[in-house]
């Protein structure tokens, strides 16, 4: 593997989100190494952060079981931080999230953040198969939020609790919220929480959620200020005529997705998107709007373009590309174009 790159500029941290994507010909072991390998290659470049997502019933996605997938990926890393890009939280009972990941802050002390959404992560059966309850109110997720985050709080002199998580009490996970909507942006800013836009699949209201988030802040012991992360795809290679193959392997995964025929991520097709309808180009240039793909110039004019746009304090970077080595040759670039 190619030696370090130069660290990427003080002036915007760039981190990582993996869905540990299972490639045509290959397997969930295998995209689970592949997850490592990532991982430590933005360790050396220095990114600061490397988050994996949770998703269920899907055949290109290896990260269902996010807490063991991070506990993997943390024994094999040392500094870079790890966390869920995010947790589903409707999926679980805060307190086996609190002490799943509490677990990982007691392995790999100052390492752990905890990212929250309130989306399925998955279809309706799926859901249901989770749940076994679809019909909680629209105000569970910020009382599961609430009740998630005073189990991490340390108890005060003489406190009795009922219910305490073990590993977690005490420790320090840095809770975010996730969304893409407006109810994320609305919650994180009463809160006092961090905040991160799935701008990377769905861009639609992210400057108005940005706004919105900015506006009504309220400062908490976490967060000081208002602290933007958005997700931004980046398809980098040696030439724009490769990176604009790259990423048509994402682009047939989207399409996929959204009639109904989900799969593993497919090999690049070149021309994929002028083989579809005007509907299925509109949904591309729609998801795709907060991308970077070419070579090393166009990718960092795409990166500051898009930061002088949104004023992000941060950017995690998503590259579903269906060879592992060109995945992390894109990462490489990144790296490069940015230092």
């Amino acid at each position: 593997m190619p030696g370090a790159a130069p660290h990427l500029p003080a002036m915007i941290p760039l981190s990582i989100l993996d869905l540990a994507p299972i490639p045509e010909g290959s397997d969930a072991g295998h995209a689970l190494r592949n997850s490592l390998d990532l991982a430590r290659l933005g360790e050396r470049l220095g990114f600061r952060r490397y988050w994996m997502a949770e998703h269920h019933s899907m055949p290109g996605i290896a990260s269902a079981a996010t807490a063991v997938a991070l506990a993997f990926v943390g024994a094999g890393t040392s500094t870079i931080r790890i966390g869920a890009g995010g947790v589903m939280l409707p999926n679980h009972a805060p307190l086996v999230i609190a002490e799943q990941f509490g677990t990982l802050a007691a392995l790999f002390p100052g390492r752990v953040d905890l990212g929250l959404g309130r989306a399925p992560g998955t279809d309706r059966a799926a859901a249901y198969a989770l749940r076994r309850n679809l019909a909680a109110d629209e105000n569970q997720f910020p009382r599961d939020v609430v009740e998630l985050m005073a189990y991490f709080r340390a108890p005060a002199p003489g406190e009795a609790r009922p219910v305490r998580a073990i590993p977690g009490e005490g420790l320090d996970v840095p809770v975010w919220i996730l969304g893409s909507s407006l109810f994320g942006a609305h919650l994180a800013a009463q809160l006092g929480l961090p905040y991160a836009f799935a701008s990377h699949f769905a861009p639609a209201q992210m400057e108005e959620a940005i706004a919105l988030y900015r506006h009504q802040f309220r400062p908490s012991e976490q967060c000081a200020r208002p602290y933007v992360m958005l997700g931004f795809n980046a398809f980098a290679a040696d030439t724009d005529e490769e990176a604009a193959l790259l990423a048509t392997s994402v682009m047939q995964a989207f399409v996929a997705l959204r009639t109904g025929r989900p799969g593993k991520l497919p090999p690049p097709v070149a021309g994929y998107a002028e083989t579809l309808p005007p509907s299925g180009r509109a949904l591309l240039d729609q998801v795709l709007s907060c991308s970077a793909i070419g070579s090393r110039d166009a990718v960092r004019a795409a990166i500051e373009g898009f930061v002088k746009r949104t004023g992000a304090d941060e950017l995690m970077i998503t590259s579903q590309i269906h060879d592992p080595a060109a995945r992390l040759h894109s990462y490489e670039i990144v790296a490069e174009a940015m230092g």
